[in-house]
């Protein structure tokens, strides 16, 4: 089988299967790994073949009321953190990597470093947060200084910046605001350090909130960043300072959460509602 069966396939999936974009390109992807990687082939050309369709879909948004059900549901080692997504905007990921200097009390200021696009930027620090931060941290220093006391206490670190300030790595501001229960091995230097939080353990912890707290609406850790923009533009923040905060390289992506406010720009009034 050649490039002719990988497009039929393809266009199988589209027309007959019905799946989503994703799932056709997914396939492709898969494929192409298949024959240049395992059998050591060269597809060559598929040339055009249909494509499945890419649907719009409107991003799911949490009201404050249903944001207050969710956190009340989250077992409280976890409750700081989903909270600090919604009251940053910040990505799953984002959230995981903080490290303690990125936590500027000062300014108020989160700094989020190589984020999408590998772009840094500096959403707001919630002020509710700010108590319950610093107590966090107090327990994460403590940790990090028994660890030190024992020989241990060092993270991984980004780039080369591990071998040109060798000790970094135990260095207070160095460590996960977020830190893991255990050890883990580096690859890249074979030293069992501590990491993050994984986050299929954030996403669980989620997702059985969602359950508890009897929401019908399927949220996950980034639903909360929707809810996030959305509160803002109905708060009438301009749509670029919006855009800055969660770092969207394009303003047509901000544009999306207008569909979803609960009083858009343009003031539409049902007629039902004149009756």
């Amino acid at each position: 089988m050649g490039a002719a069966e990988v497009r039929e396939f393809l266009v199988h999936l589209a027309v007959e299967r019905r799946v989503a974009a994703a799932t056709q390109n997914q396939a492709l992807n898969a494929l192409v790994f298949l024959y240049r990687e395992v059998l050591g082939l060269d597809l060559g050309p598929l040339g055009e073949f249909e494509r499945a369709h890419r649907g719009t879909r409107l991003p799911v948004v949490l009201t404050p009321a249903e944001v207050r059900q969710l956190l009340a549901a989250t077992p409280p080692g976890y409750r700081l953190f989903l909270a600090l997504l919604y009251g940053t905007g910040m990505r799953l990921l984002e959230g995981l990597r903080l490290r303690v200097q990125d936590v500027d009390f000062n300014f108020k200021q989160i700094i989020v470093r190589d984020g999408k696009g590998v772009k840094d930027r500096r959403p707001t620090l919630p002020e509710k947060l700010e108590p319950q931060l610093r107590a966090h941290l107090l327990t994460v220093k403590a940790l990090h200084e028994r660890e030190l006391a024992a020989g241990k206490g060092r993270v991984a670190l980004p780039g080369a910046l591990g071998r040109k300030y060798p000790k970094a790595d135990r260095e207070w501001g160095w460590q996960w605001v977020f830190p893991a229960k255990s050890f883990s091995v580096d690859p890249a230097d074979g030293v069992a350090k501590r990491h993050h939080w994984n986050e299929t353990s954030v996403q669980r912890v989620i997702k059985a909130a969602c359950q508890r707290a009897q929401l019908t609406k399927r949220a996950t850790c980034h639903t909360l960043r929707h809810s996030f923009a959305t509160r803002l533009l109905e708060a009438n923040y301009d749509i670029r300072t919006v855009q800055e905060l969660l770092g969207h390289k394009d303003v047509s992506t901000t544009m999306i959460y207008t569909h979803v406010m609960q009083k858009p720009g343009i003031g539409v009034k049902s007629p039902l509602d004149s009756l």
